[in-house]
């Protein structure tokens, strides 16, 4: 009997010698172009500074040595792992990565990492980092999909099922045979790991989940190209992936659509700077401020209802940091209410201890919605209801978040949120330049779209 991966390894295995159809590539180079954008962001964080200083032994200054790969905000390199660690943290520290909503997951952190890293250091060009970048989307967001929404209860997705993503790509990169692509993934998903406790107070710990699923999928891609084999059947096994992380995987979802209908065509990229979750009321909150002509100062109280993950995850109220900022439901929707959009400057700190975002964000408050709870993940909602001083009462069922397959952002917003991230890192010039390199009919190597991280 064929395991699933087994049939992933197949799927991989031809995917990488076939041509990618026109729509396919265009996603997937959105992916890479926003997987690149909040890259940038990270790598020019505190937290980053930090990171790159655990791992000081293992980087080079330009020109030092043989170290082949780029790491973000840094002209240093780092060898093939630590890139991957690096790289893989740094993408997913800015909370800007994208999600694929079904799985509850962020893809771009541990899978396009260690491709990258791997594509960069054997001389590869775009083309080809491409379509590894979508073998691994369709095998991890199909195994992230088929354990939720119990999955979700204590683990973070993107640190158990990145580590499949990032086998998935590298096995394809270096085209694996089909059984080597297998044991490339069995030995990925023993390593799988990433608690939600991590990200439930103020800790650094929850982007090192994309960073340790980049190098752990790096790592088992290449024992399998030495010969090291895994457990076939590690995810339907009885003591097995699923059996460990889910109450009740829907292994028989697993495969459906593998190689003709592609989920990296449906990817929610984000429009705001903070958790997913927080999403749909501050879409809801702006959609009335928006049709009512709200003035923030005219608010009595605001009402939101939301799904259970979301209310846990994002429990935050009055923040006292960036990290809390982001997941803080009452102060993300404070904050796009006060300041029409919640970027990067929502979380300087002057703007945290704005004295009228804290005020608005006193006036709300948040519970659960049994009918959002519901259609979670498939369906991110949210119920906004704002009283305003006169008495008037507005109401909202805010059905999906802006960025979401059913409300994509267009070409031209994720380029502008590319320019918003990188241009005052590396300089407009270099940010247009890297948006058409990656964007662009023709390939190029991938080490030429890392010669555009260094600052101007």
């Amino acid at each position: 009997m064929t395991t699933l991966l087994q049939s992933y390894g197949a799927y991989i295995a031809k995917a990488a010698q076939q041509a990618q159809s026109a729509d396919v590539q265009h996603h997937t180079k959105r992916a890479l172009l926003d997987w690149t954008g909040a890259l940038i962001a990270g790598g020019n964080l505190p937290t980053a500074d930090l990171l790159r200083k655990a791992y000081a032994d293992e980087l080079l200054a330009p020109g030092a040595g043989h170290a082949p790969c780029s790491i973000a905000g840094s002209t240093a390199k780092a060898q093939l792992r630590a890139a991957a660690f690096i790289n893989g943290t740094l993408s997913h520290l800015a909370e800007y990565d994208d999600i694929y909503r079904d799985g509850a997951y962020h893809p771009a952190s541990p899978t396009i990492s260690p491709a990258f890293a791997l594509a960069q250091a054997r001389g590869l060009g775009r083309d080809a980092l491409l379509k590894a970048i979508t073998a691994g989307y369709e095998v991890s967001t199909r195994i992230g999909s088929a354990v939720q929404p119990s999955h979700y209860k204590y683990f973070h997705t993107t640190g158990t099922a990145g580590v499949f993503g990032a086998a998935a790509a590298c096995a394809a990169l270096v085209q694996l045979s089909a059984d080597e692509a297998c044991h490339a993934m069995a030995t990925a998903g023993t390593f799988a790991s990433g608690l939600q406790q991590a990200f439930r107070s103020d800790a650094m710990t929850k982007p090192m989940h994309g960073g340790h699923a980049a190098e752990v999928g790096l790592s088992a891609a290449l024992a399998a190209a030495a010969g090291m084999t895994g457990t076939p059947d590690l995810l339907e096994g009885e003591a097995g992936f699923g059996a460990a992380m889910s109450a009740g995987a829907r292994w028989g979802e697993a495969l459906d659509g593998l190689g003709t209908d592609f989920n990296i065509t449906r990817m929610t990229f984000k429009n705001h700077g903070c958790c997913g979750h927080t999403f749909p009321a501050i879409d809801g909150a702006a959609a009335l401020q928006a049709q009512h002509r709200i003035a923030p100062d005219t608010i009595k109280a605001i009402r939101i209802g939301a799904y259970k993950a979301g209310v846990e995850v994002c429990a935050y109220r009055r923040p006292q940091s960036a990290f809390e900022a982001k997941f803080s439901l009452t102060y993300t929707v404070a904050a796009r209410l006060v300041l029409g959009r919640v970027r990067e400057l929502a979380f300087m700190p002057d703007t945290l201890a704005n004295p009228q975002i804290r005020a608005l964000e006193d006036k709300i408050t948040v519970h659960e919605a049994p009918a959002c709870t519901q259609h979670f993940p498939k369906k991110r909602s949210a119920q906004i209801e704002i009283e305003l001083l006169s008495g008037e009462v507005f109401s909202r069922h805010q059905d999906t978040r802006h960025g979401d397959p059913d409300d994509p952002l267009t070409d031209e917003e994720l380029l502008d949120k590319f320019y918003e991230l990188t241009t005052p890192r590396i300089g407009r010039a270099h940010a247009e330049a890297l948006s058409m390199a990656i964007m662009g009919e023709a390939d190029v190597p991938v080490a030429a779209l890392a010669n555009y991280w260094q600052s101007e």
